[in-house]
């Protein structure tokens, strides 16, 4: 009999759920997939019920459920912080009463009528350890250092550990409340993005700009031995029941961005008053500053990894583990030859991480193949898909396998698409599953998906997908980062011959986070990209998420066809279905 076990992430942001068997992933979906709540932190009942749907097994059939963190020890951190400031925290202590005494401290219990499981089949796993196991178990690497950097855990926010064969030991870690990640989620605040959300703006605001601030932001974080420190006096998420920055920092940076603002940096002023120009610049500046700091984190802490723990491989997890220029610079300056990062690597791959935890480090059992590709998520019947273009009128015809080659045809056509095929990715990057394509060549192409397809700002960059064998000709990419180029999760030099070839995908300061797609894991995809190549000369096609502004990537044909309808998408592709708009 098969050994099934479920992991579980959740209750702050991106929760998931993951199915293995065996120690094998079946199945691996964010709950936002199903209920259509961007960053969905609610318990995934309806992701988990998914997994075991294709499994095709029932909860009986698991044999553990892993939570990817210890409540208790959070909600000890939780007290122990706020009595240390108080009396500053007095109105965030009443907040995280309610919370923790009315629903979190009694997790094992709601897990158990949520999932249906017996509370001796529930066990809990600590967050970086979570991290550490998602980086570490599904790589091809059997000896390795693993950083773990995000805004918090229980009470570690970077943690450093090394990982043989099925066994993760703990080397070093910084503790709450100096963390890499709220700091970055301070400034992202201060710059009018969401926390949580608006950290991929901020990395593409910073191109804009200069890091012209660096004398007042290292006041904020220091760099020592082989971690961090914050000036806590600017910050205030260790007592403020919302606000991540105290008054200080505004003194300090300026007064902050209101959501919504304009943003028209000297490098596109299309027609803005200099006061508005002036006012973007400062904050391009100050997301440039951030950015340089948290890059030069990264290499820092990475070099203290190589020094403590002398392996050749690094395995990377955390949500800074996203930011994909500062995996860039580790890559291509740091000390290790291989890089690994799995597609998933925030708080829903903690799911993963529990899971491989329990199965190898609990259960004893050996390593398997290492995670090769992240279409691990929710697909639709090809008959299911047709019942419902017929329910809805649409006009489309059945393309068979020459999908993929009709696809290629219509992006050299000038066609922007939609991409829908097989199972959705892992993770928050459209990987070839879960995306809109469109030709990379003229930069019009990019302006005109950001206004009437994606609605979202026109400073943000879109990323360029290419076959493996053509990656050299058009992209400078170091050999460590090979791996995470796969899952786009590593943003650099896009050559100078290149750059007036790929207009519509070359950032404002020369770089893309380039997707290297291989043909053994991405068959399809592989195919479109081909025969745009084919057509055109060009192996290459711009990828972006297929979801339009605040809301999850699609999951379902349901969601595909609502997408269409709302955007100015000029064709649809369901699996092998071509849609055309209605008339």
């Amino acid at each position: 009999m098969p050994t099934y076990i479920l992991g579980i992430s959740a209750l702050y942001h991106d929760s998931a759920a993951v199915l293995l068997r065996d120690g094998e992933v079946v199945a691996a979906v964010q709950e936002e997939r199903f209920s259509r709540l961007k960053h969905d932190p609610a318990l995934p009942v309806r992701a988990a019920r998914w997994c075991l749907a294709r499994a095709g097994i029932t909860i009986a059939d698991v044999a553990w459920l892993v939570f990817y963190e210890k409540p208790l020890r959070k909600f000890d951190r939780i007290l122990s912080t706020s009595v240390a400031t108080f009396p500053k925290s007095w109105a965030a202590f009443p907040r995280h009463m309610r919370a923790w005494l009315g629903d979190k401290l009694w997790l094992r219990g709601n897990l158990c009528e949520a999932f249906g499981v017996r509370p001796d089949r529930v066990l809990f796993c600590e967050h970086h350890l979570s991290h550490a196991a998602s980086a570490f178990f599904p790589s091809p690497h059997r000896d390795a250092a693993i950083l773990c950097v995000d805004g918090v855990g229980e009470w570690a926010t970077t943690s450093l550990w090394r990982g043989r064969d099925t066994a993760i030991e703990p080397v070093a870690e910084v503790r709450f409340p100096h963390s890499l990640g709220l700091y970055y989620s301070a400034i992202t605040a201060h710059l009018g993005f969401a926390v949580n959300e608006g950290e991929f703006k901020v990395m593409g605001m910073a191109a804009y700009g200069q890091p012209r601030f660096r004398a007042e932001m290292d006041r904020l974080l220091k760099l020592d031995d082989g971690g961090f420190s914050l000036d806590l006096d600017y910050f205030a998420w260790h007592w403020h029941p919302s606000q991540a920055a105290s008054p200080k920092l505004e003194q300090l940076l300026g007064p902050p961005r209101y959501p919504g603002t304009p943003f028209t940096p000297r490098a596109t002023p299309e027609g803005a008053g200099e006061a508005e120009i002036a006012a973007s610049q400062r904050y391009a500046d100050l997301a440039a500053t951030a950015q340089q700091q948290i890059e030069e984190a990264m290499l820092h802490l990475a070099r203290h990894a190589k020094a403590k723990v002398g392996t050749e491989a690094l395995c990377v997890a955390g949500g800074v583990a996203l930011n994909s220029v500062a995996n860039h610079r580790v890559a291509a300056e740091g000390p290790f030859a291989n890089l690994w990062i799995q597609p998933a690597a925030g708080d829903a791959g903690g799911a993963l991480g529990a899971a491989l935890w329990a199965w190898h480090s609990v259960l004893g059992n050996p390593r398997g193949p290492a995670l090769e590709r992240a279409d691990l998520g929710r697909d639709t019947p090809l008959d299911r898909t047709r019942e419902l273009l017929d329910d809805l009128g649409a006009r489309y015809e059945d393309v068979g396998d020459d999908a993929p080659e009709r696809a290629g045809d219509d992006l050299a056509a000038g066609k922007v698409i939609g991409w829908m095929d097989g199972r959705c990715e892992w993770g928050p990057r459209a990987l070839g599953h879960r995306s809109i394509l469109a030709d990379p060549r003229r930069p019009e192409t990019r302006d005109a998906v950001n206004v009437r397809v994606k609605y979202r700002e026109p400073f943000r960059p879109f990323a360029p997908s290419v076959v493996a064998e053509h990656a050299d000709e058009y992209f400078d990419i170091p050999a460590a980062s090979r791996e995470p180029a796969r899952f786009m999760l590593s943003t650099g030099p896009v050559r100078e011959s290149a750059r007036a070839t790929l207009g519509a995908t070359t950032h404002v300061d020369g770089t893309a986070r380039v997707q290297v797609v291989d043909a053994g894991t991405s068959p399809r995809y592989h195919r479109v990209i081909s025969r745009f190549g084919a057509e055109t000369g060009v192996p290459v096609v711009l990828n972006t998420s297929f979801n339009l502004k605040g809301e999850p990537v699609v999951s379902s044909p349901v969601d595909a066809m609502a997408s269409f309808v709302r955007s100015g998408l000029d064709l649809l592709y369901i699996d092998n279905f071509r849609v055309e708009r209605p008339r």
